[in-house]
Parts: structure tokens; sequence; C-alpha cells
């Protein structure tokens, strides 16, 4: 079953108030951030392109519904061609939108936030042979979850693709190329497998 039809059932059975399992409350709390790890990269790719010392500008953007994502960190000074990026991501108030296949009434809302007085997710990429070469690294961290699906849900991932230019200069990744594999723990304890290219 895809994540697309999954999820339109796991919306039916919500919205009806019955229970859903703890692996498929895992996998609903987990499709909300499915954009957030590409965003968060872009991000990051963003503030390491602009960067002229060790510590990026930091870099938000809003989620497609509501909220915020800001990177901040530090990446590697130097002329070297490889680079490594250790960055930080806040959420606050964030929501995006999931894609549907099919016309459904009900609706799960879940916004996601990051403990502003807590330890925030890291996103940690070590980048090789700039700016056409490859990048691997890690995504983990707690996310708060309001709305519909309420607690934390931790992602920790493993991240690999290639880059390429970015057109002024820069460095990006490469669409299609990224995959990223790992985990996702929902509040109830339930864990849902990752595994998407980017």
């Amino acid at each position: 079953m895809t994540h697309r039809l999954l999820l339109a059932s796991l919306l039916i059975t919500t919205a009806c108030g019955s229970s859903v399992s703890s692996e498929e409350e895992a996998e609903l709390a987990y499709l909300g951030l499915d954009g957030a790890i590409s965003r968060a990269m872009d991000l990051g790719f963003q503030g390491f392109n602009a960067a002229d010392s060790a510590n990026i500008d930091a870099q938000t953007g809003n989620g497609d519904e509501s909220g915020t994502m800001t990177i901040t960190g530090q990446i590697d000074q130097g002329n070297s061609d490889n680079k490594g990026m250790r960055l930080f991501v806040a959420l606050e108030e964030y929501q995006d939108l999931v894609d549907l296949d099919e016309d459904d009434s009900s609706e799960v809302s879940v916004t996601y936030w990051t403990d502003p007085e807590g330890e925030l997710p890291t996103f940690d990429l070590q980048l090789r042979n700039i700016p056409t070469g490859t990048l691997e690294g890690t995504f983990a961290g707690t996310f708060q979850m309001e709305g519909d699906l309420e607690g934390d849900v931790v992602l920790d991932v493993d991240i690999a693709g290639s880059l390429q230019e970015d057109g002024s200069g820069g460095t990006e990744r490469e669409p299609g190329t990224v995959t990223v594999v790992g985990t996702a723990v929902g509040p109830g304890g339930g864990e849902f497998a990752i595994d998407i290219t980017l």
C-alpha cells in the first residue's frame, strides 16, 4: 500500500474515532514531516553557499500550510573541496501539505514544533568533491506534535546522494539521487521504516 493510500485510510480511521496501531500512528506522524527533510537540506545548502564564516546566517522557510523552519549551524572553512555542515533545525507551528490521490473530506491536522529550551534536531552532512561530488550524513531529533496527533515523534535517518552545481557558483543536492533511510518512532512507541528518494 502506498503512503498516500495508507494515509487516506488513516484519515478516515482517525476521523471516525477508532484506534490505529502504533506503527500506523508512527507513519502518520512521519508523513507530516516528509517534506521537511528536503526543505531542511535545501535551506542548509542555501546557508552554505552564502556563508563567509564558519557560522551560517539563519535560513528560514515557511511550511506549506503554516509556521516556519529555521536552520542555523556551522560549516567547515578553507579551500578544501571536502566540507562538513553541522546544522540545527527549529520548527515553530510548522505544517506541510500532504498530497493525497483520493478525494476525501476527512482531514487530520498536525502541527510540529521543536523545543526552544531543549536540544534541537541535528542535520549533519559531509560534502565531498564539491561542487559535483557526493553527500552523506544524518538527520535526527525529536519533534513535538499538536492537533489530531499529540506527543513526540523521533526521526533518525541516514542520508546519501550526489551534488550538482547550483548555477551560481555554489553546490546543491542533485534531485532524484538522495536516499533517506531510517526510522520514525511515534508517541505510542511504534516504529515506521523510512526509505525515500529525494
